[in-house]
């Protein structure tokens, strides 16, 4: 499955339209310095009003499917009580516009845009009571789209939610705590499995799959030692196992229980039961790799925070870069191989299961039209990870699907609208959607189902 991916609040825009609440996001990006040049989701794209323009692109790109998230507040604006009949309409629109230029869509449910009204009442994912709200949102969104949409994903990276939202407080809702990431991954773990549950009993003849995308980058022992390859090890369950162990094995990790002590959460047997196996795919969400160490007093804080999501102290874990791997403009190292040891890692700790890439790309400085065209560093990156993804099926992985983190340059969190991530360039001028050199590339990709997709001098040559 090829495809490319979006997310609600990145691109839609027209925030006070359609009956659509606010969400946890539009109070963040409205709060002075919180995002770089005061930048805010309240146009980005323009996508709510340009439907029609972008599947036409994504056919243009030869996509066969399409992954994007439902924004909660357009479907209960205080999310709850009953849906807001525009904003199912517009998804609507979206999803037979899909399916009818041969598009399949692959939708996700929570994208990080919560509805303000459930952050204020209850406190968001602090509350245990967000697990059954959840649960009801999602419900709403199968009995009103699961007749189209087979593929289904609850939430996107809760690792972000967990740890940028409640730990460092770079993302929404903004707090800054110790214990608030554990709290809330327990929630939104829940909420996934929850929302499986409901997918399960109530809309079995659907005939659709669901699952969990988790974010994680590949950690590498700085050295042969045992200590280092331990907190490589360690920093890898901290980061991926803490989500996808409960669901994938019953429980959170070992290491993260000896660790954290009763700070750590713990499922009863019921919810163990429910979590367990909630997901008919594993979906990976994965941007670059690091090397692990254990931490020496020398080393700097700084890195370690930045690395480690503010969360360093619990996995006691150095994360640094070789300075000879090249960059994206995240600052983010382009590692392909990190991509195949990941994957690999995931196939023996899961017992080989079917794994979809559900985002990869790199953010590139691209000030004007004529830089992002040419954006030959971006082929290469997805020749690079293409080609070890082909290379982890040749040692067993399942991997069966790739979709590229974006299809269009959008807002990019606490970065707005400096970092462009998307196969077309966005003016956001004028709103024209411009297609670049890597849309091309990916294209041939797609045609040849990976078997070739070298960025060769001759293509670049000819402009192609």
């Amino acid at each position: 499955m090829w495809g490319a991916a979006t997310a609600s609040y990145q691109i839609e825009g027209a925030v006070r339209e359609g009956g659509r609440g606010p969400s946890i996001w539009d109070a963040f990006t409205h709060t002075p310095g919180k995002i770089l040049n005061g930048d805010t989701g309240d146009v980005a794209c323009d996508h709510y009003h340009r439907i029609e323009q972008d599947v036409l692109l994504m056919k243009e790109a030869g996509l066969q499917a399409y992954r994007f998230s439902i924004a909660w507040p357009r479907i209960q604006p205080d999310g709850k009580g009953a849906p807001n009949e525009v904003g199912i309409a517009f998804y609507n629109r979206l999803i037979d516009g899909l399916l009818e230029h041969g598009i399949e869509p692959w939708v996700t449910l929570y994208h990080w845009d919560l509805p303000l009204a459930l952050q204020k009442e209850c406190g968001g994912w602090l509350s245990r009571e967000i697990v059954e709200r959840f649960g009801t949102y999602a419900e709403i969104c199968f009995d009103r789209f699961g007749d189209r949409v087979k593929n289904w994903i609850t939430l996107n990276e809760p690792w972000c939610s967990a740890v940028l939202g409640h730990g460092n407080g770079m993302h929404a809702p903004g707090h800054v705590d110790r214990d608030e990431p554990y709290v809330v991954a327990h929630h939104l773990i829940l909420a996934h499995a929850r929302a499986v549950q409901i997918h399960r009993s109530k809309f079995r003849e659907q005939r659709g799959r669901i699952g969990l995308v988790n974010n994680c980058d590949w950690r590498i022992p700085l050295t042969d030692c045992a200590e280092d390859k331990a907190a490589a090890q360690r920093s890898l369950e901290f980061f991926l196992a803490w989500f996808a162990d409960p669901v994938w094995k019953g429980d959170y990790p070992a290491v993260m229980r000896e660790r954290l002590g009763d700070r750590l959460p713990g499922f009863t047997d019921e919810e163990k039961q429910m979590v367990r196996g909630s997901s008919d795919f594993f979906g990976l969400n994965h941007y670059t790799t690091m090397y692990a160490s254990e931490p020496k007093p020398e080393d700097d804080a700084v890195g370690r925070v930045s690395g480690n999501g503010g969360i360093f102290d619990d996995q006691g874990v150095h994360l640094d870069v070789d300075p000879a791997w090249d960059q994206t403009q995240m600052g983010w190292s382009i590692v392909p191989e990190g991509c195949r040891e990941l994957l690999k890692w995931i196939d023996a700790r899961y017992d080989h299961p079917a794994v979809y890439i559900t985002e990869n790309g790199c953010a590139l400085n691209e000030p004007d039209a004529e830089s992002a065209i040419n954006d030959i560093k971006r082929c290469a990156f997805l020749e690079g990870y293409l080609g070890e993804c082909r290379n982890a099926i040749r040692q067993g992985v399942d991997v069966r699907g790739y979709f590229a983190w974006s299809l269009m340059d959008n807002f990019e969190w606490s970065f707005g609208y400096e970092r462009r991530f998307g196969l077309y360039r966005v003016d956001y001028g004028t709103l024209e959607r411009i297609p670049k050199r890597s849309a091309q590339y990916l294209k041939k990709a797609i045609e040849s189902n990976g078997v070739s997709v070298r960025e060769s001098s001759s293509a670049v040559n000819s402009g192609v």
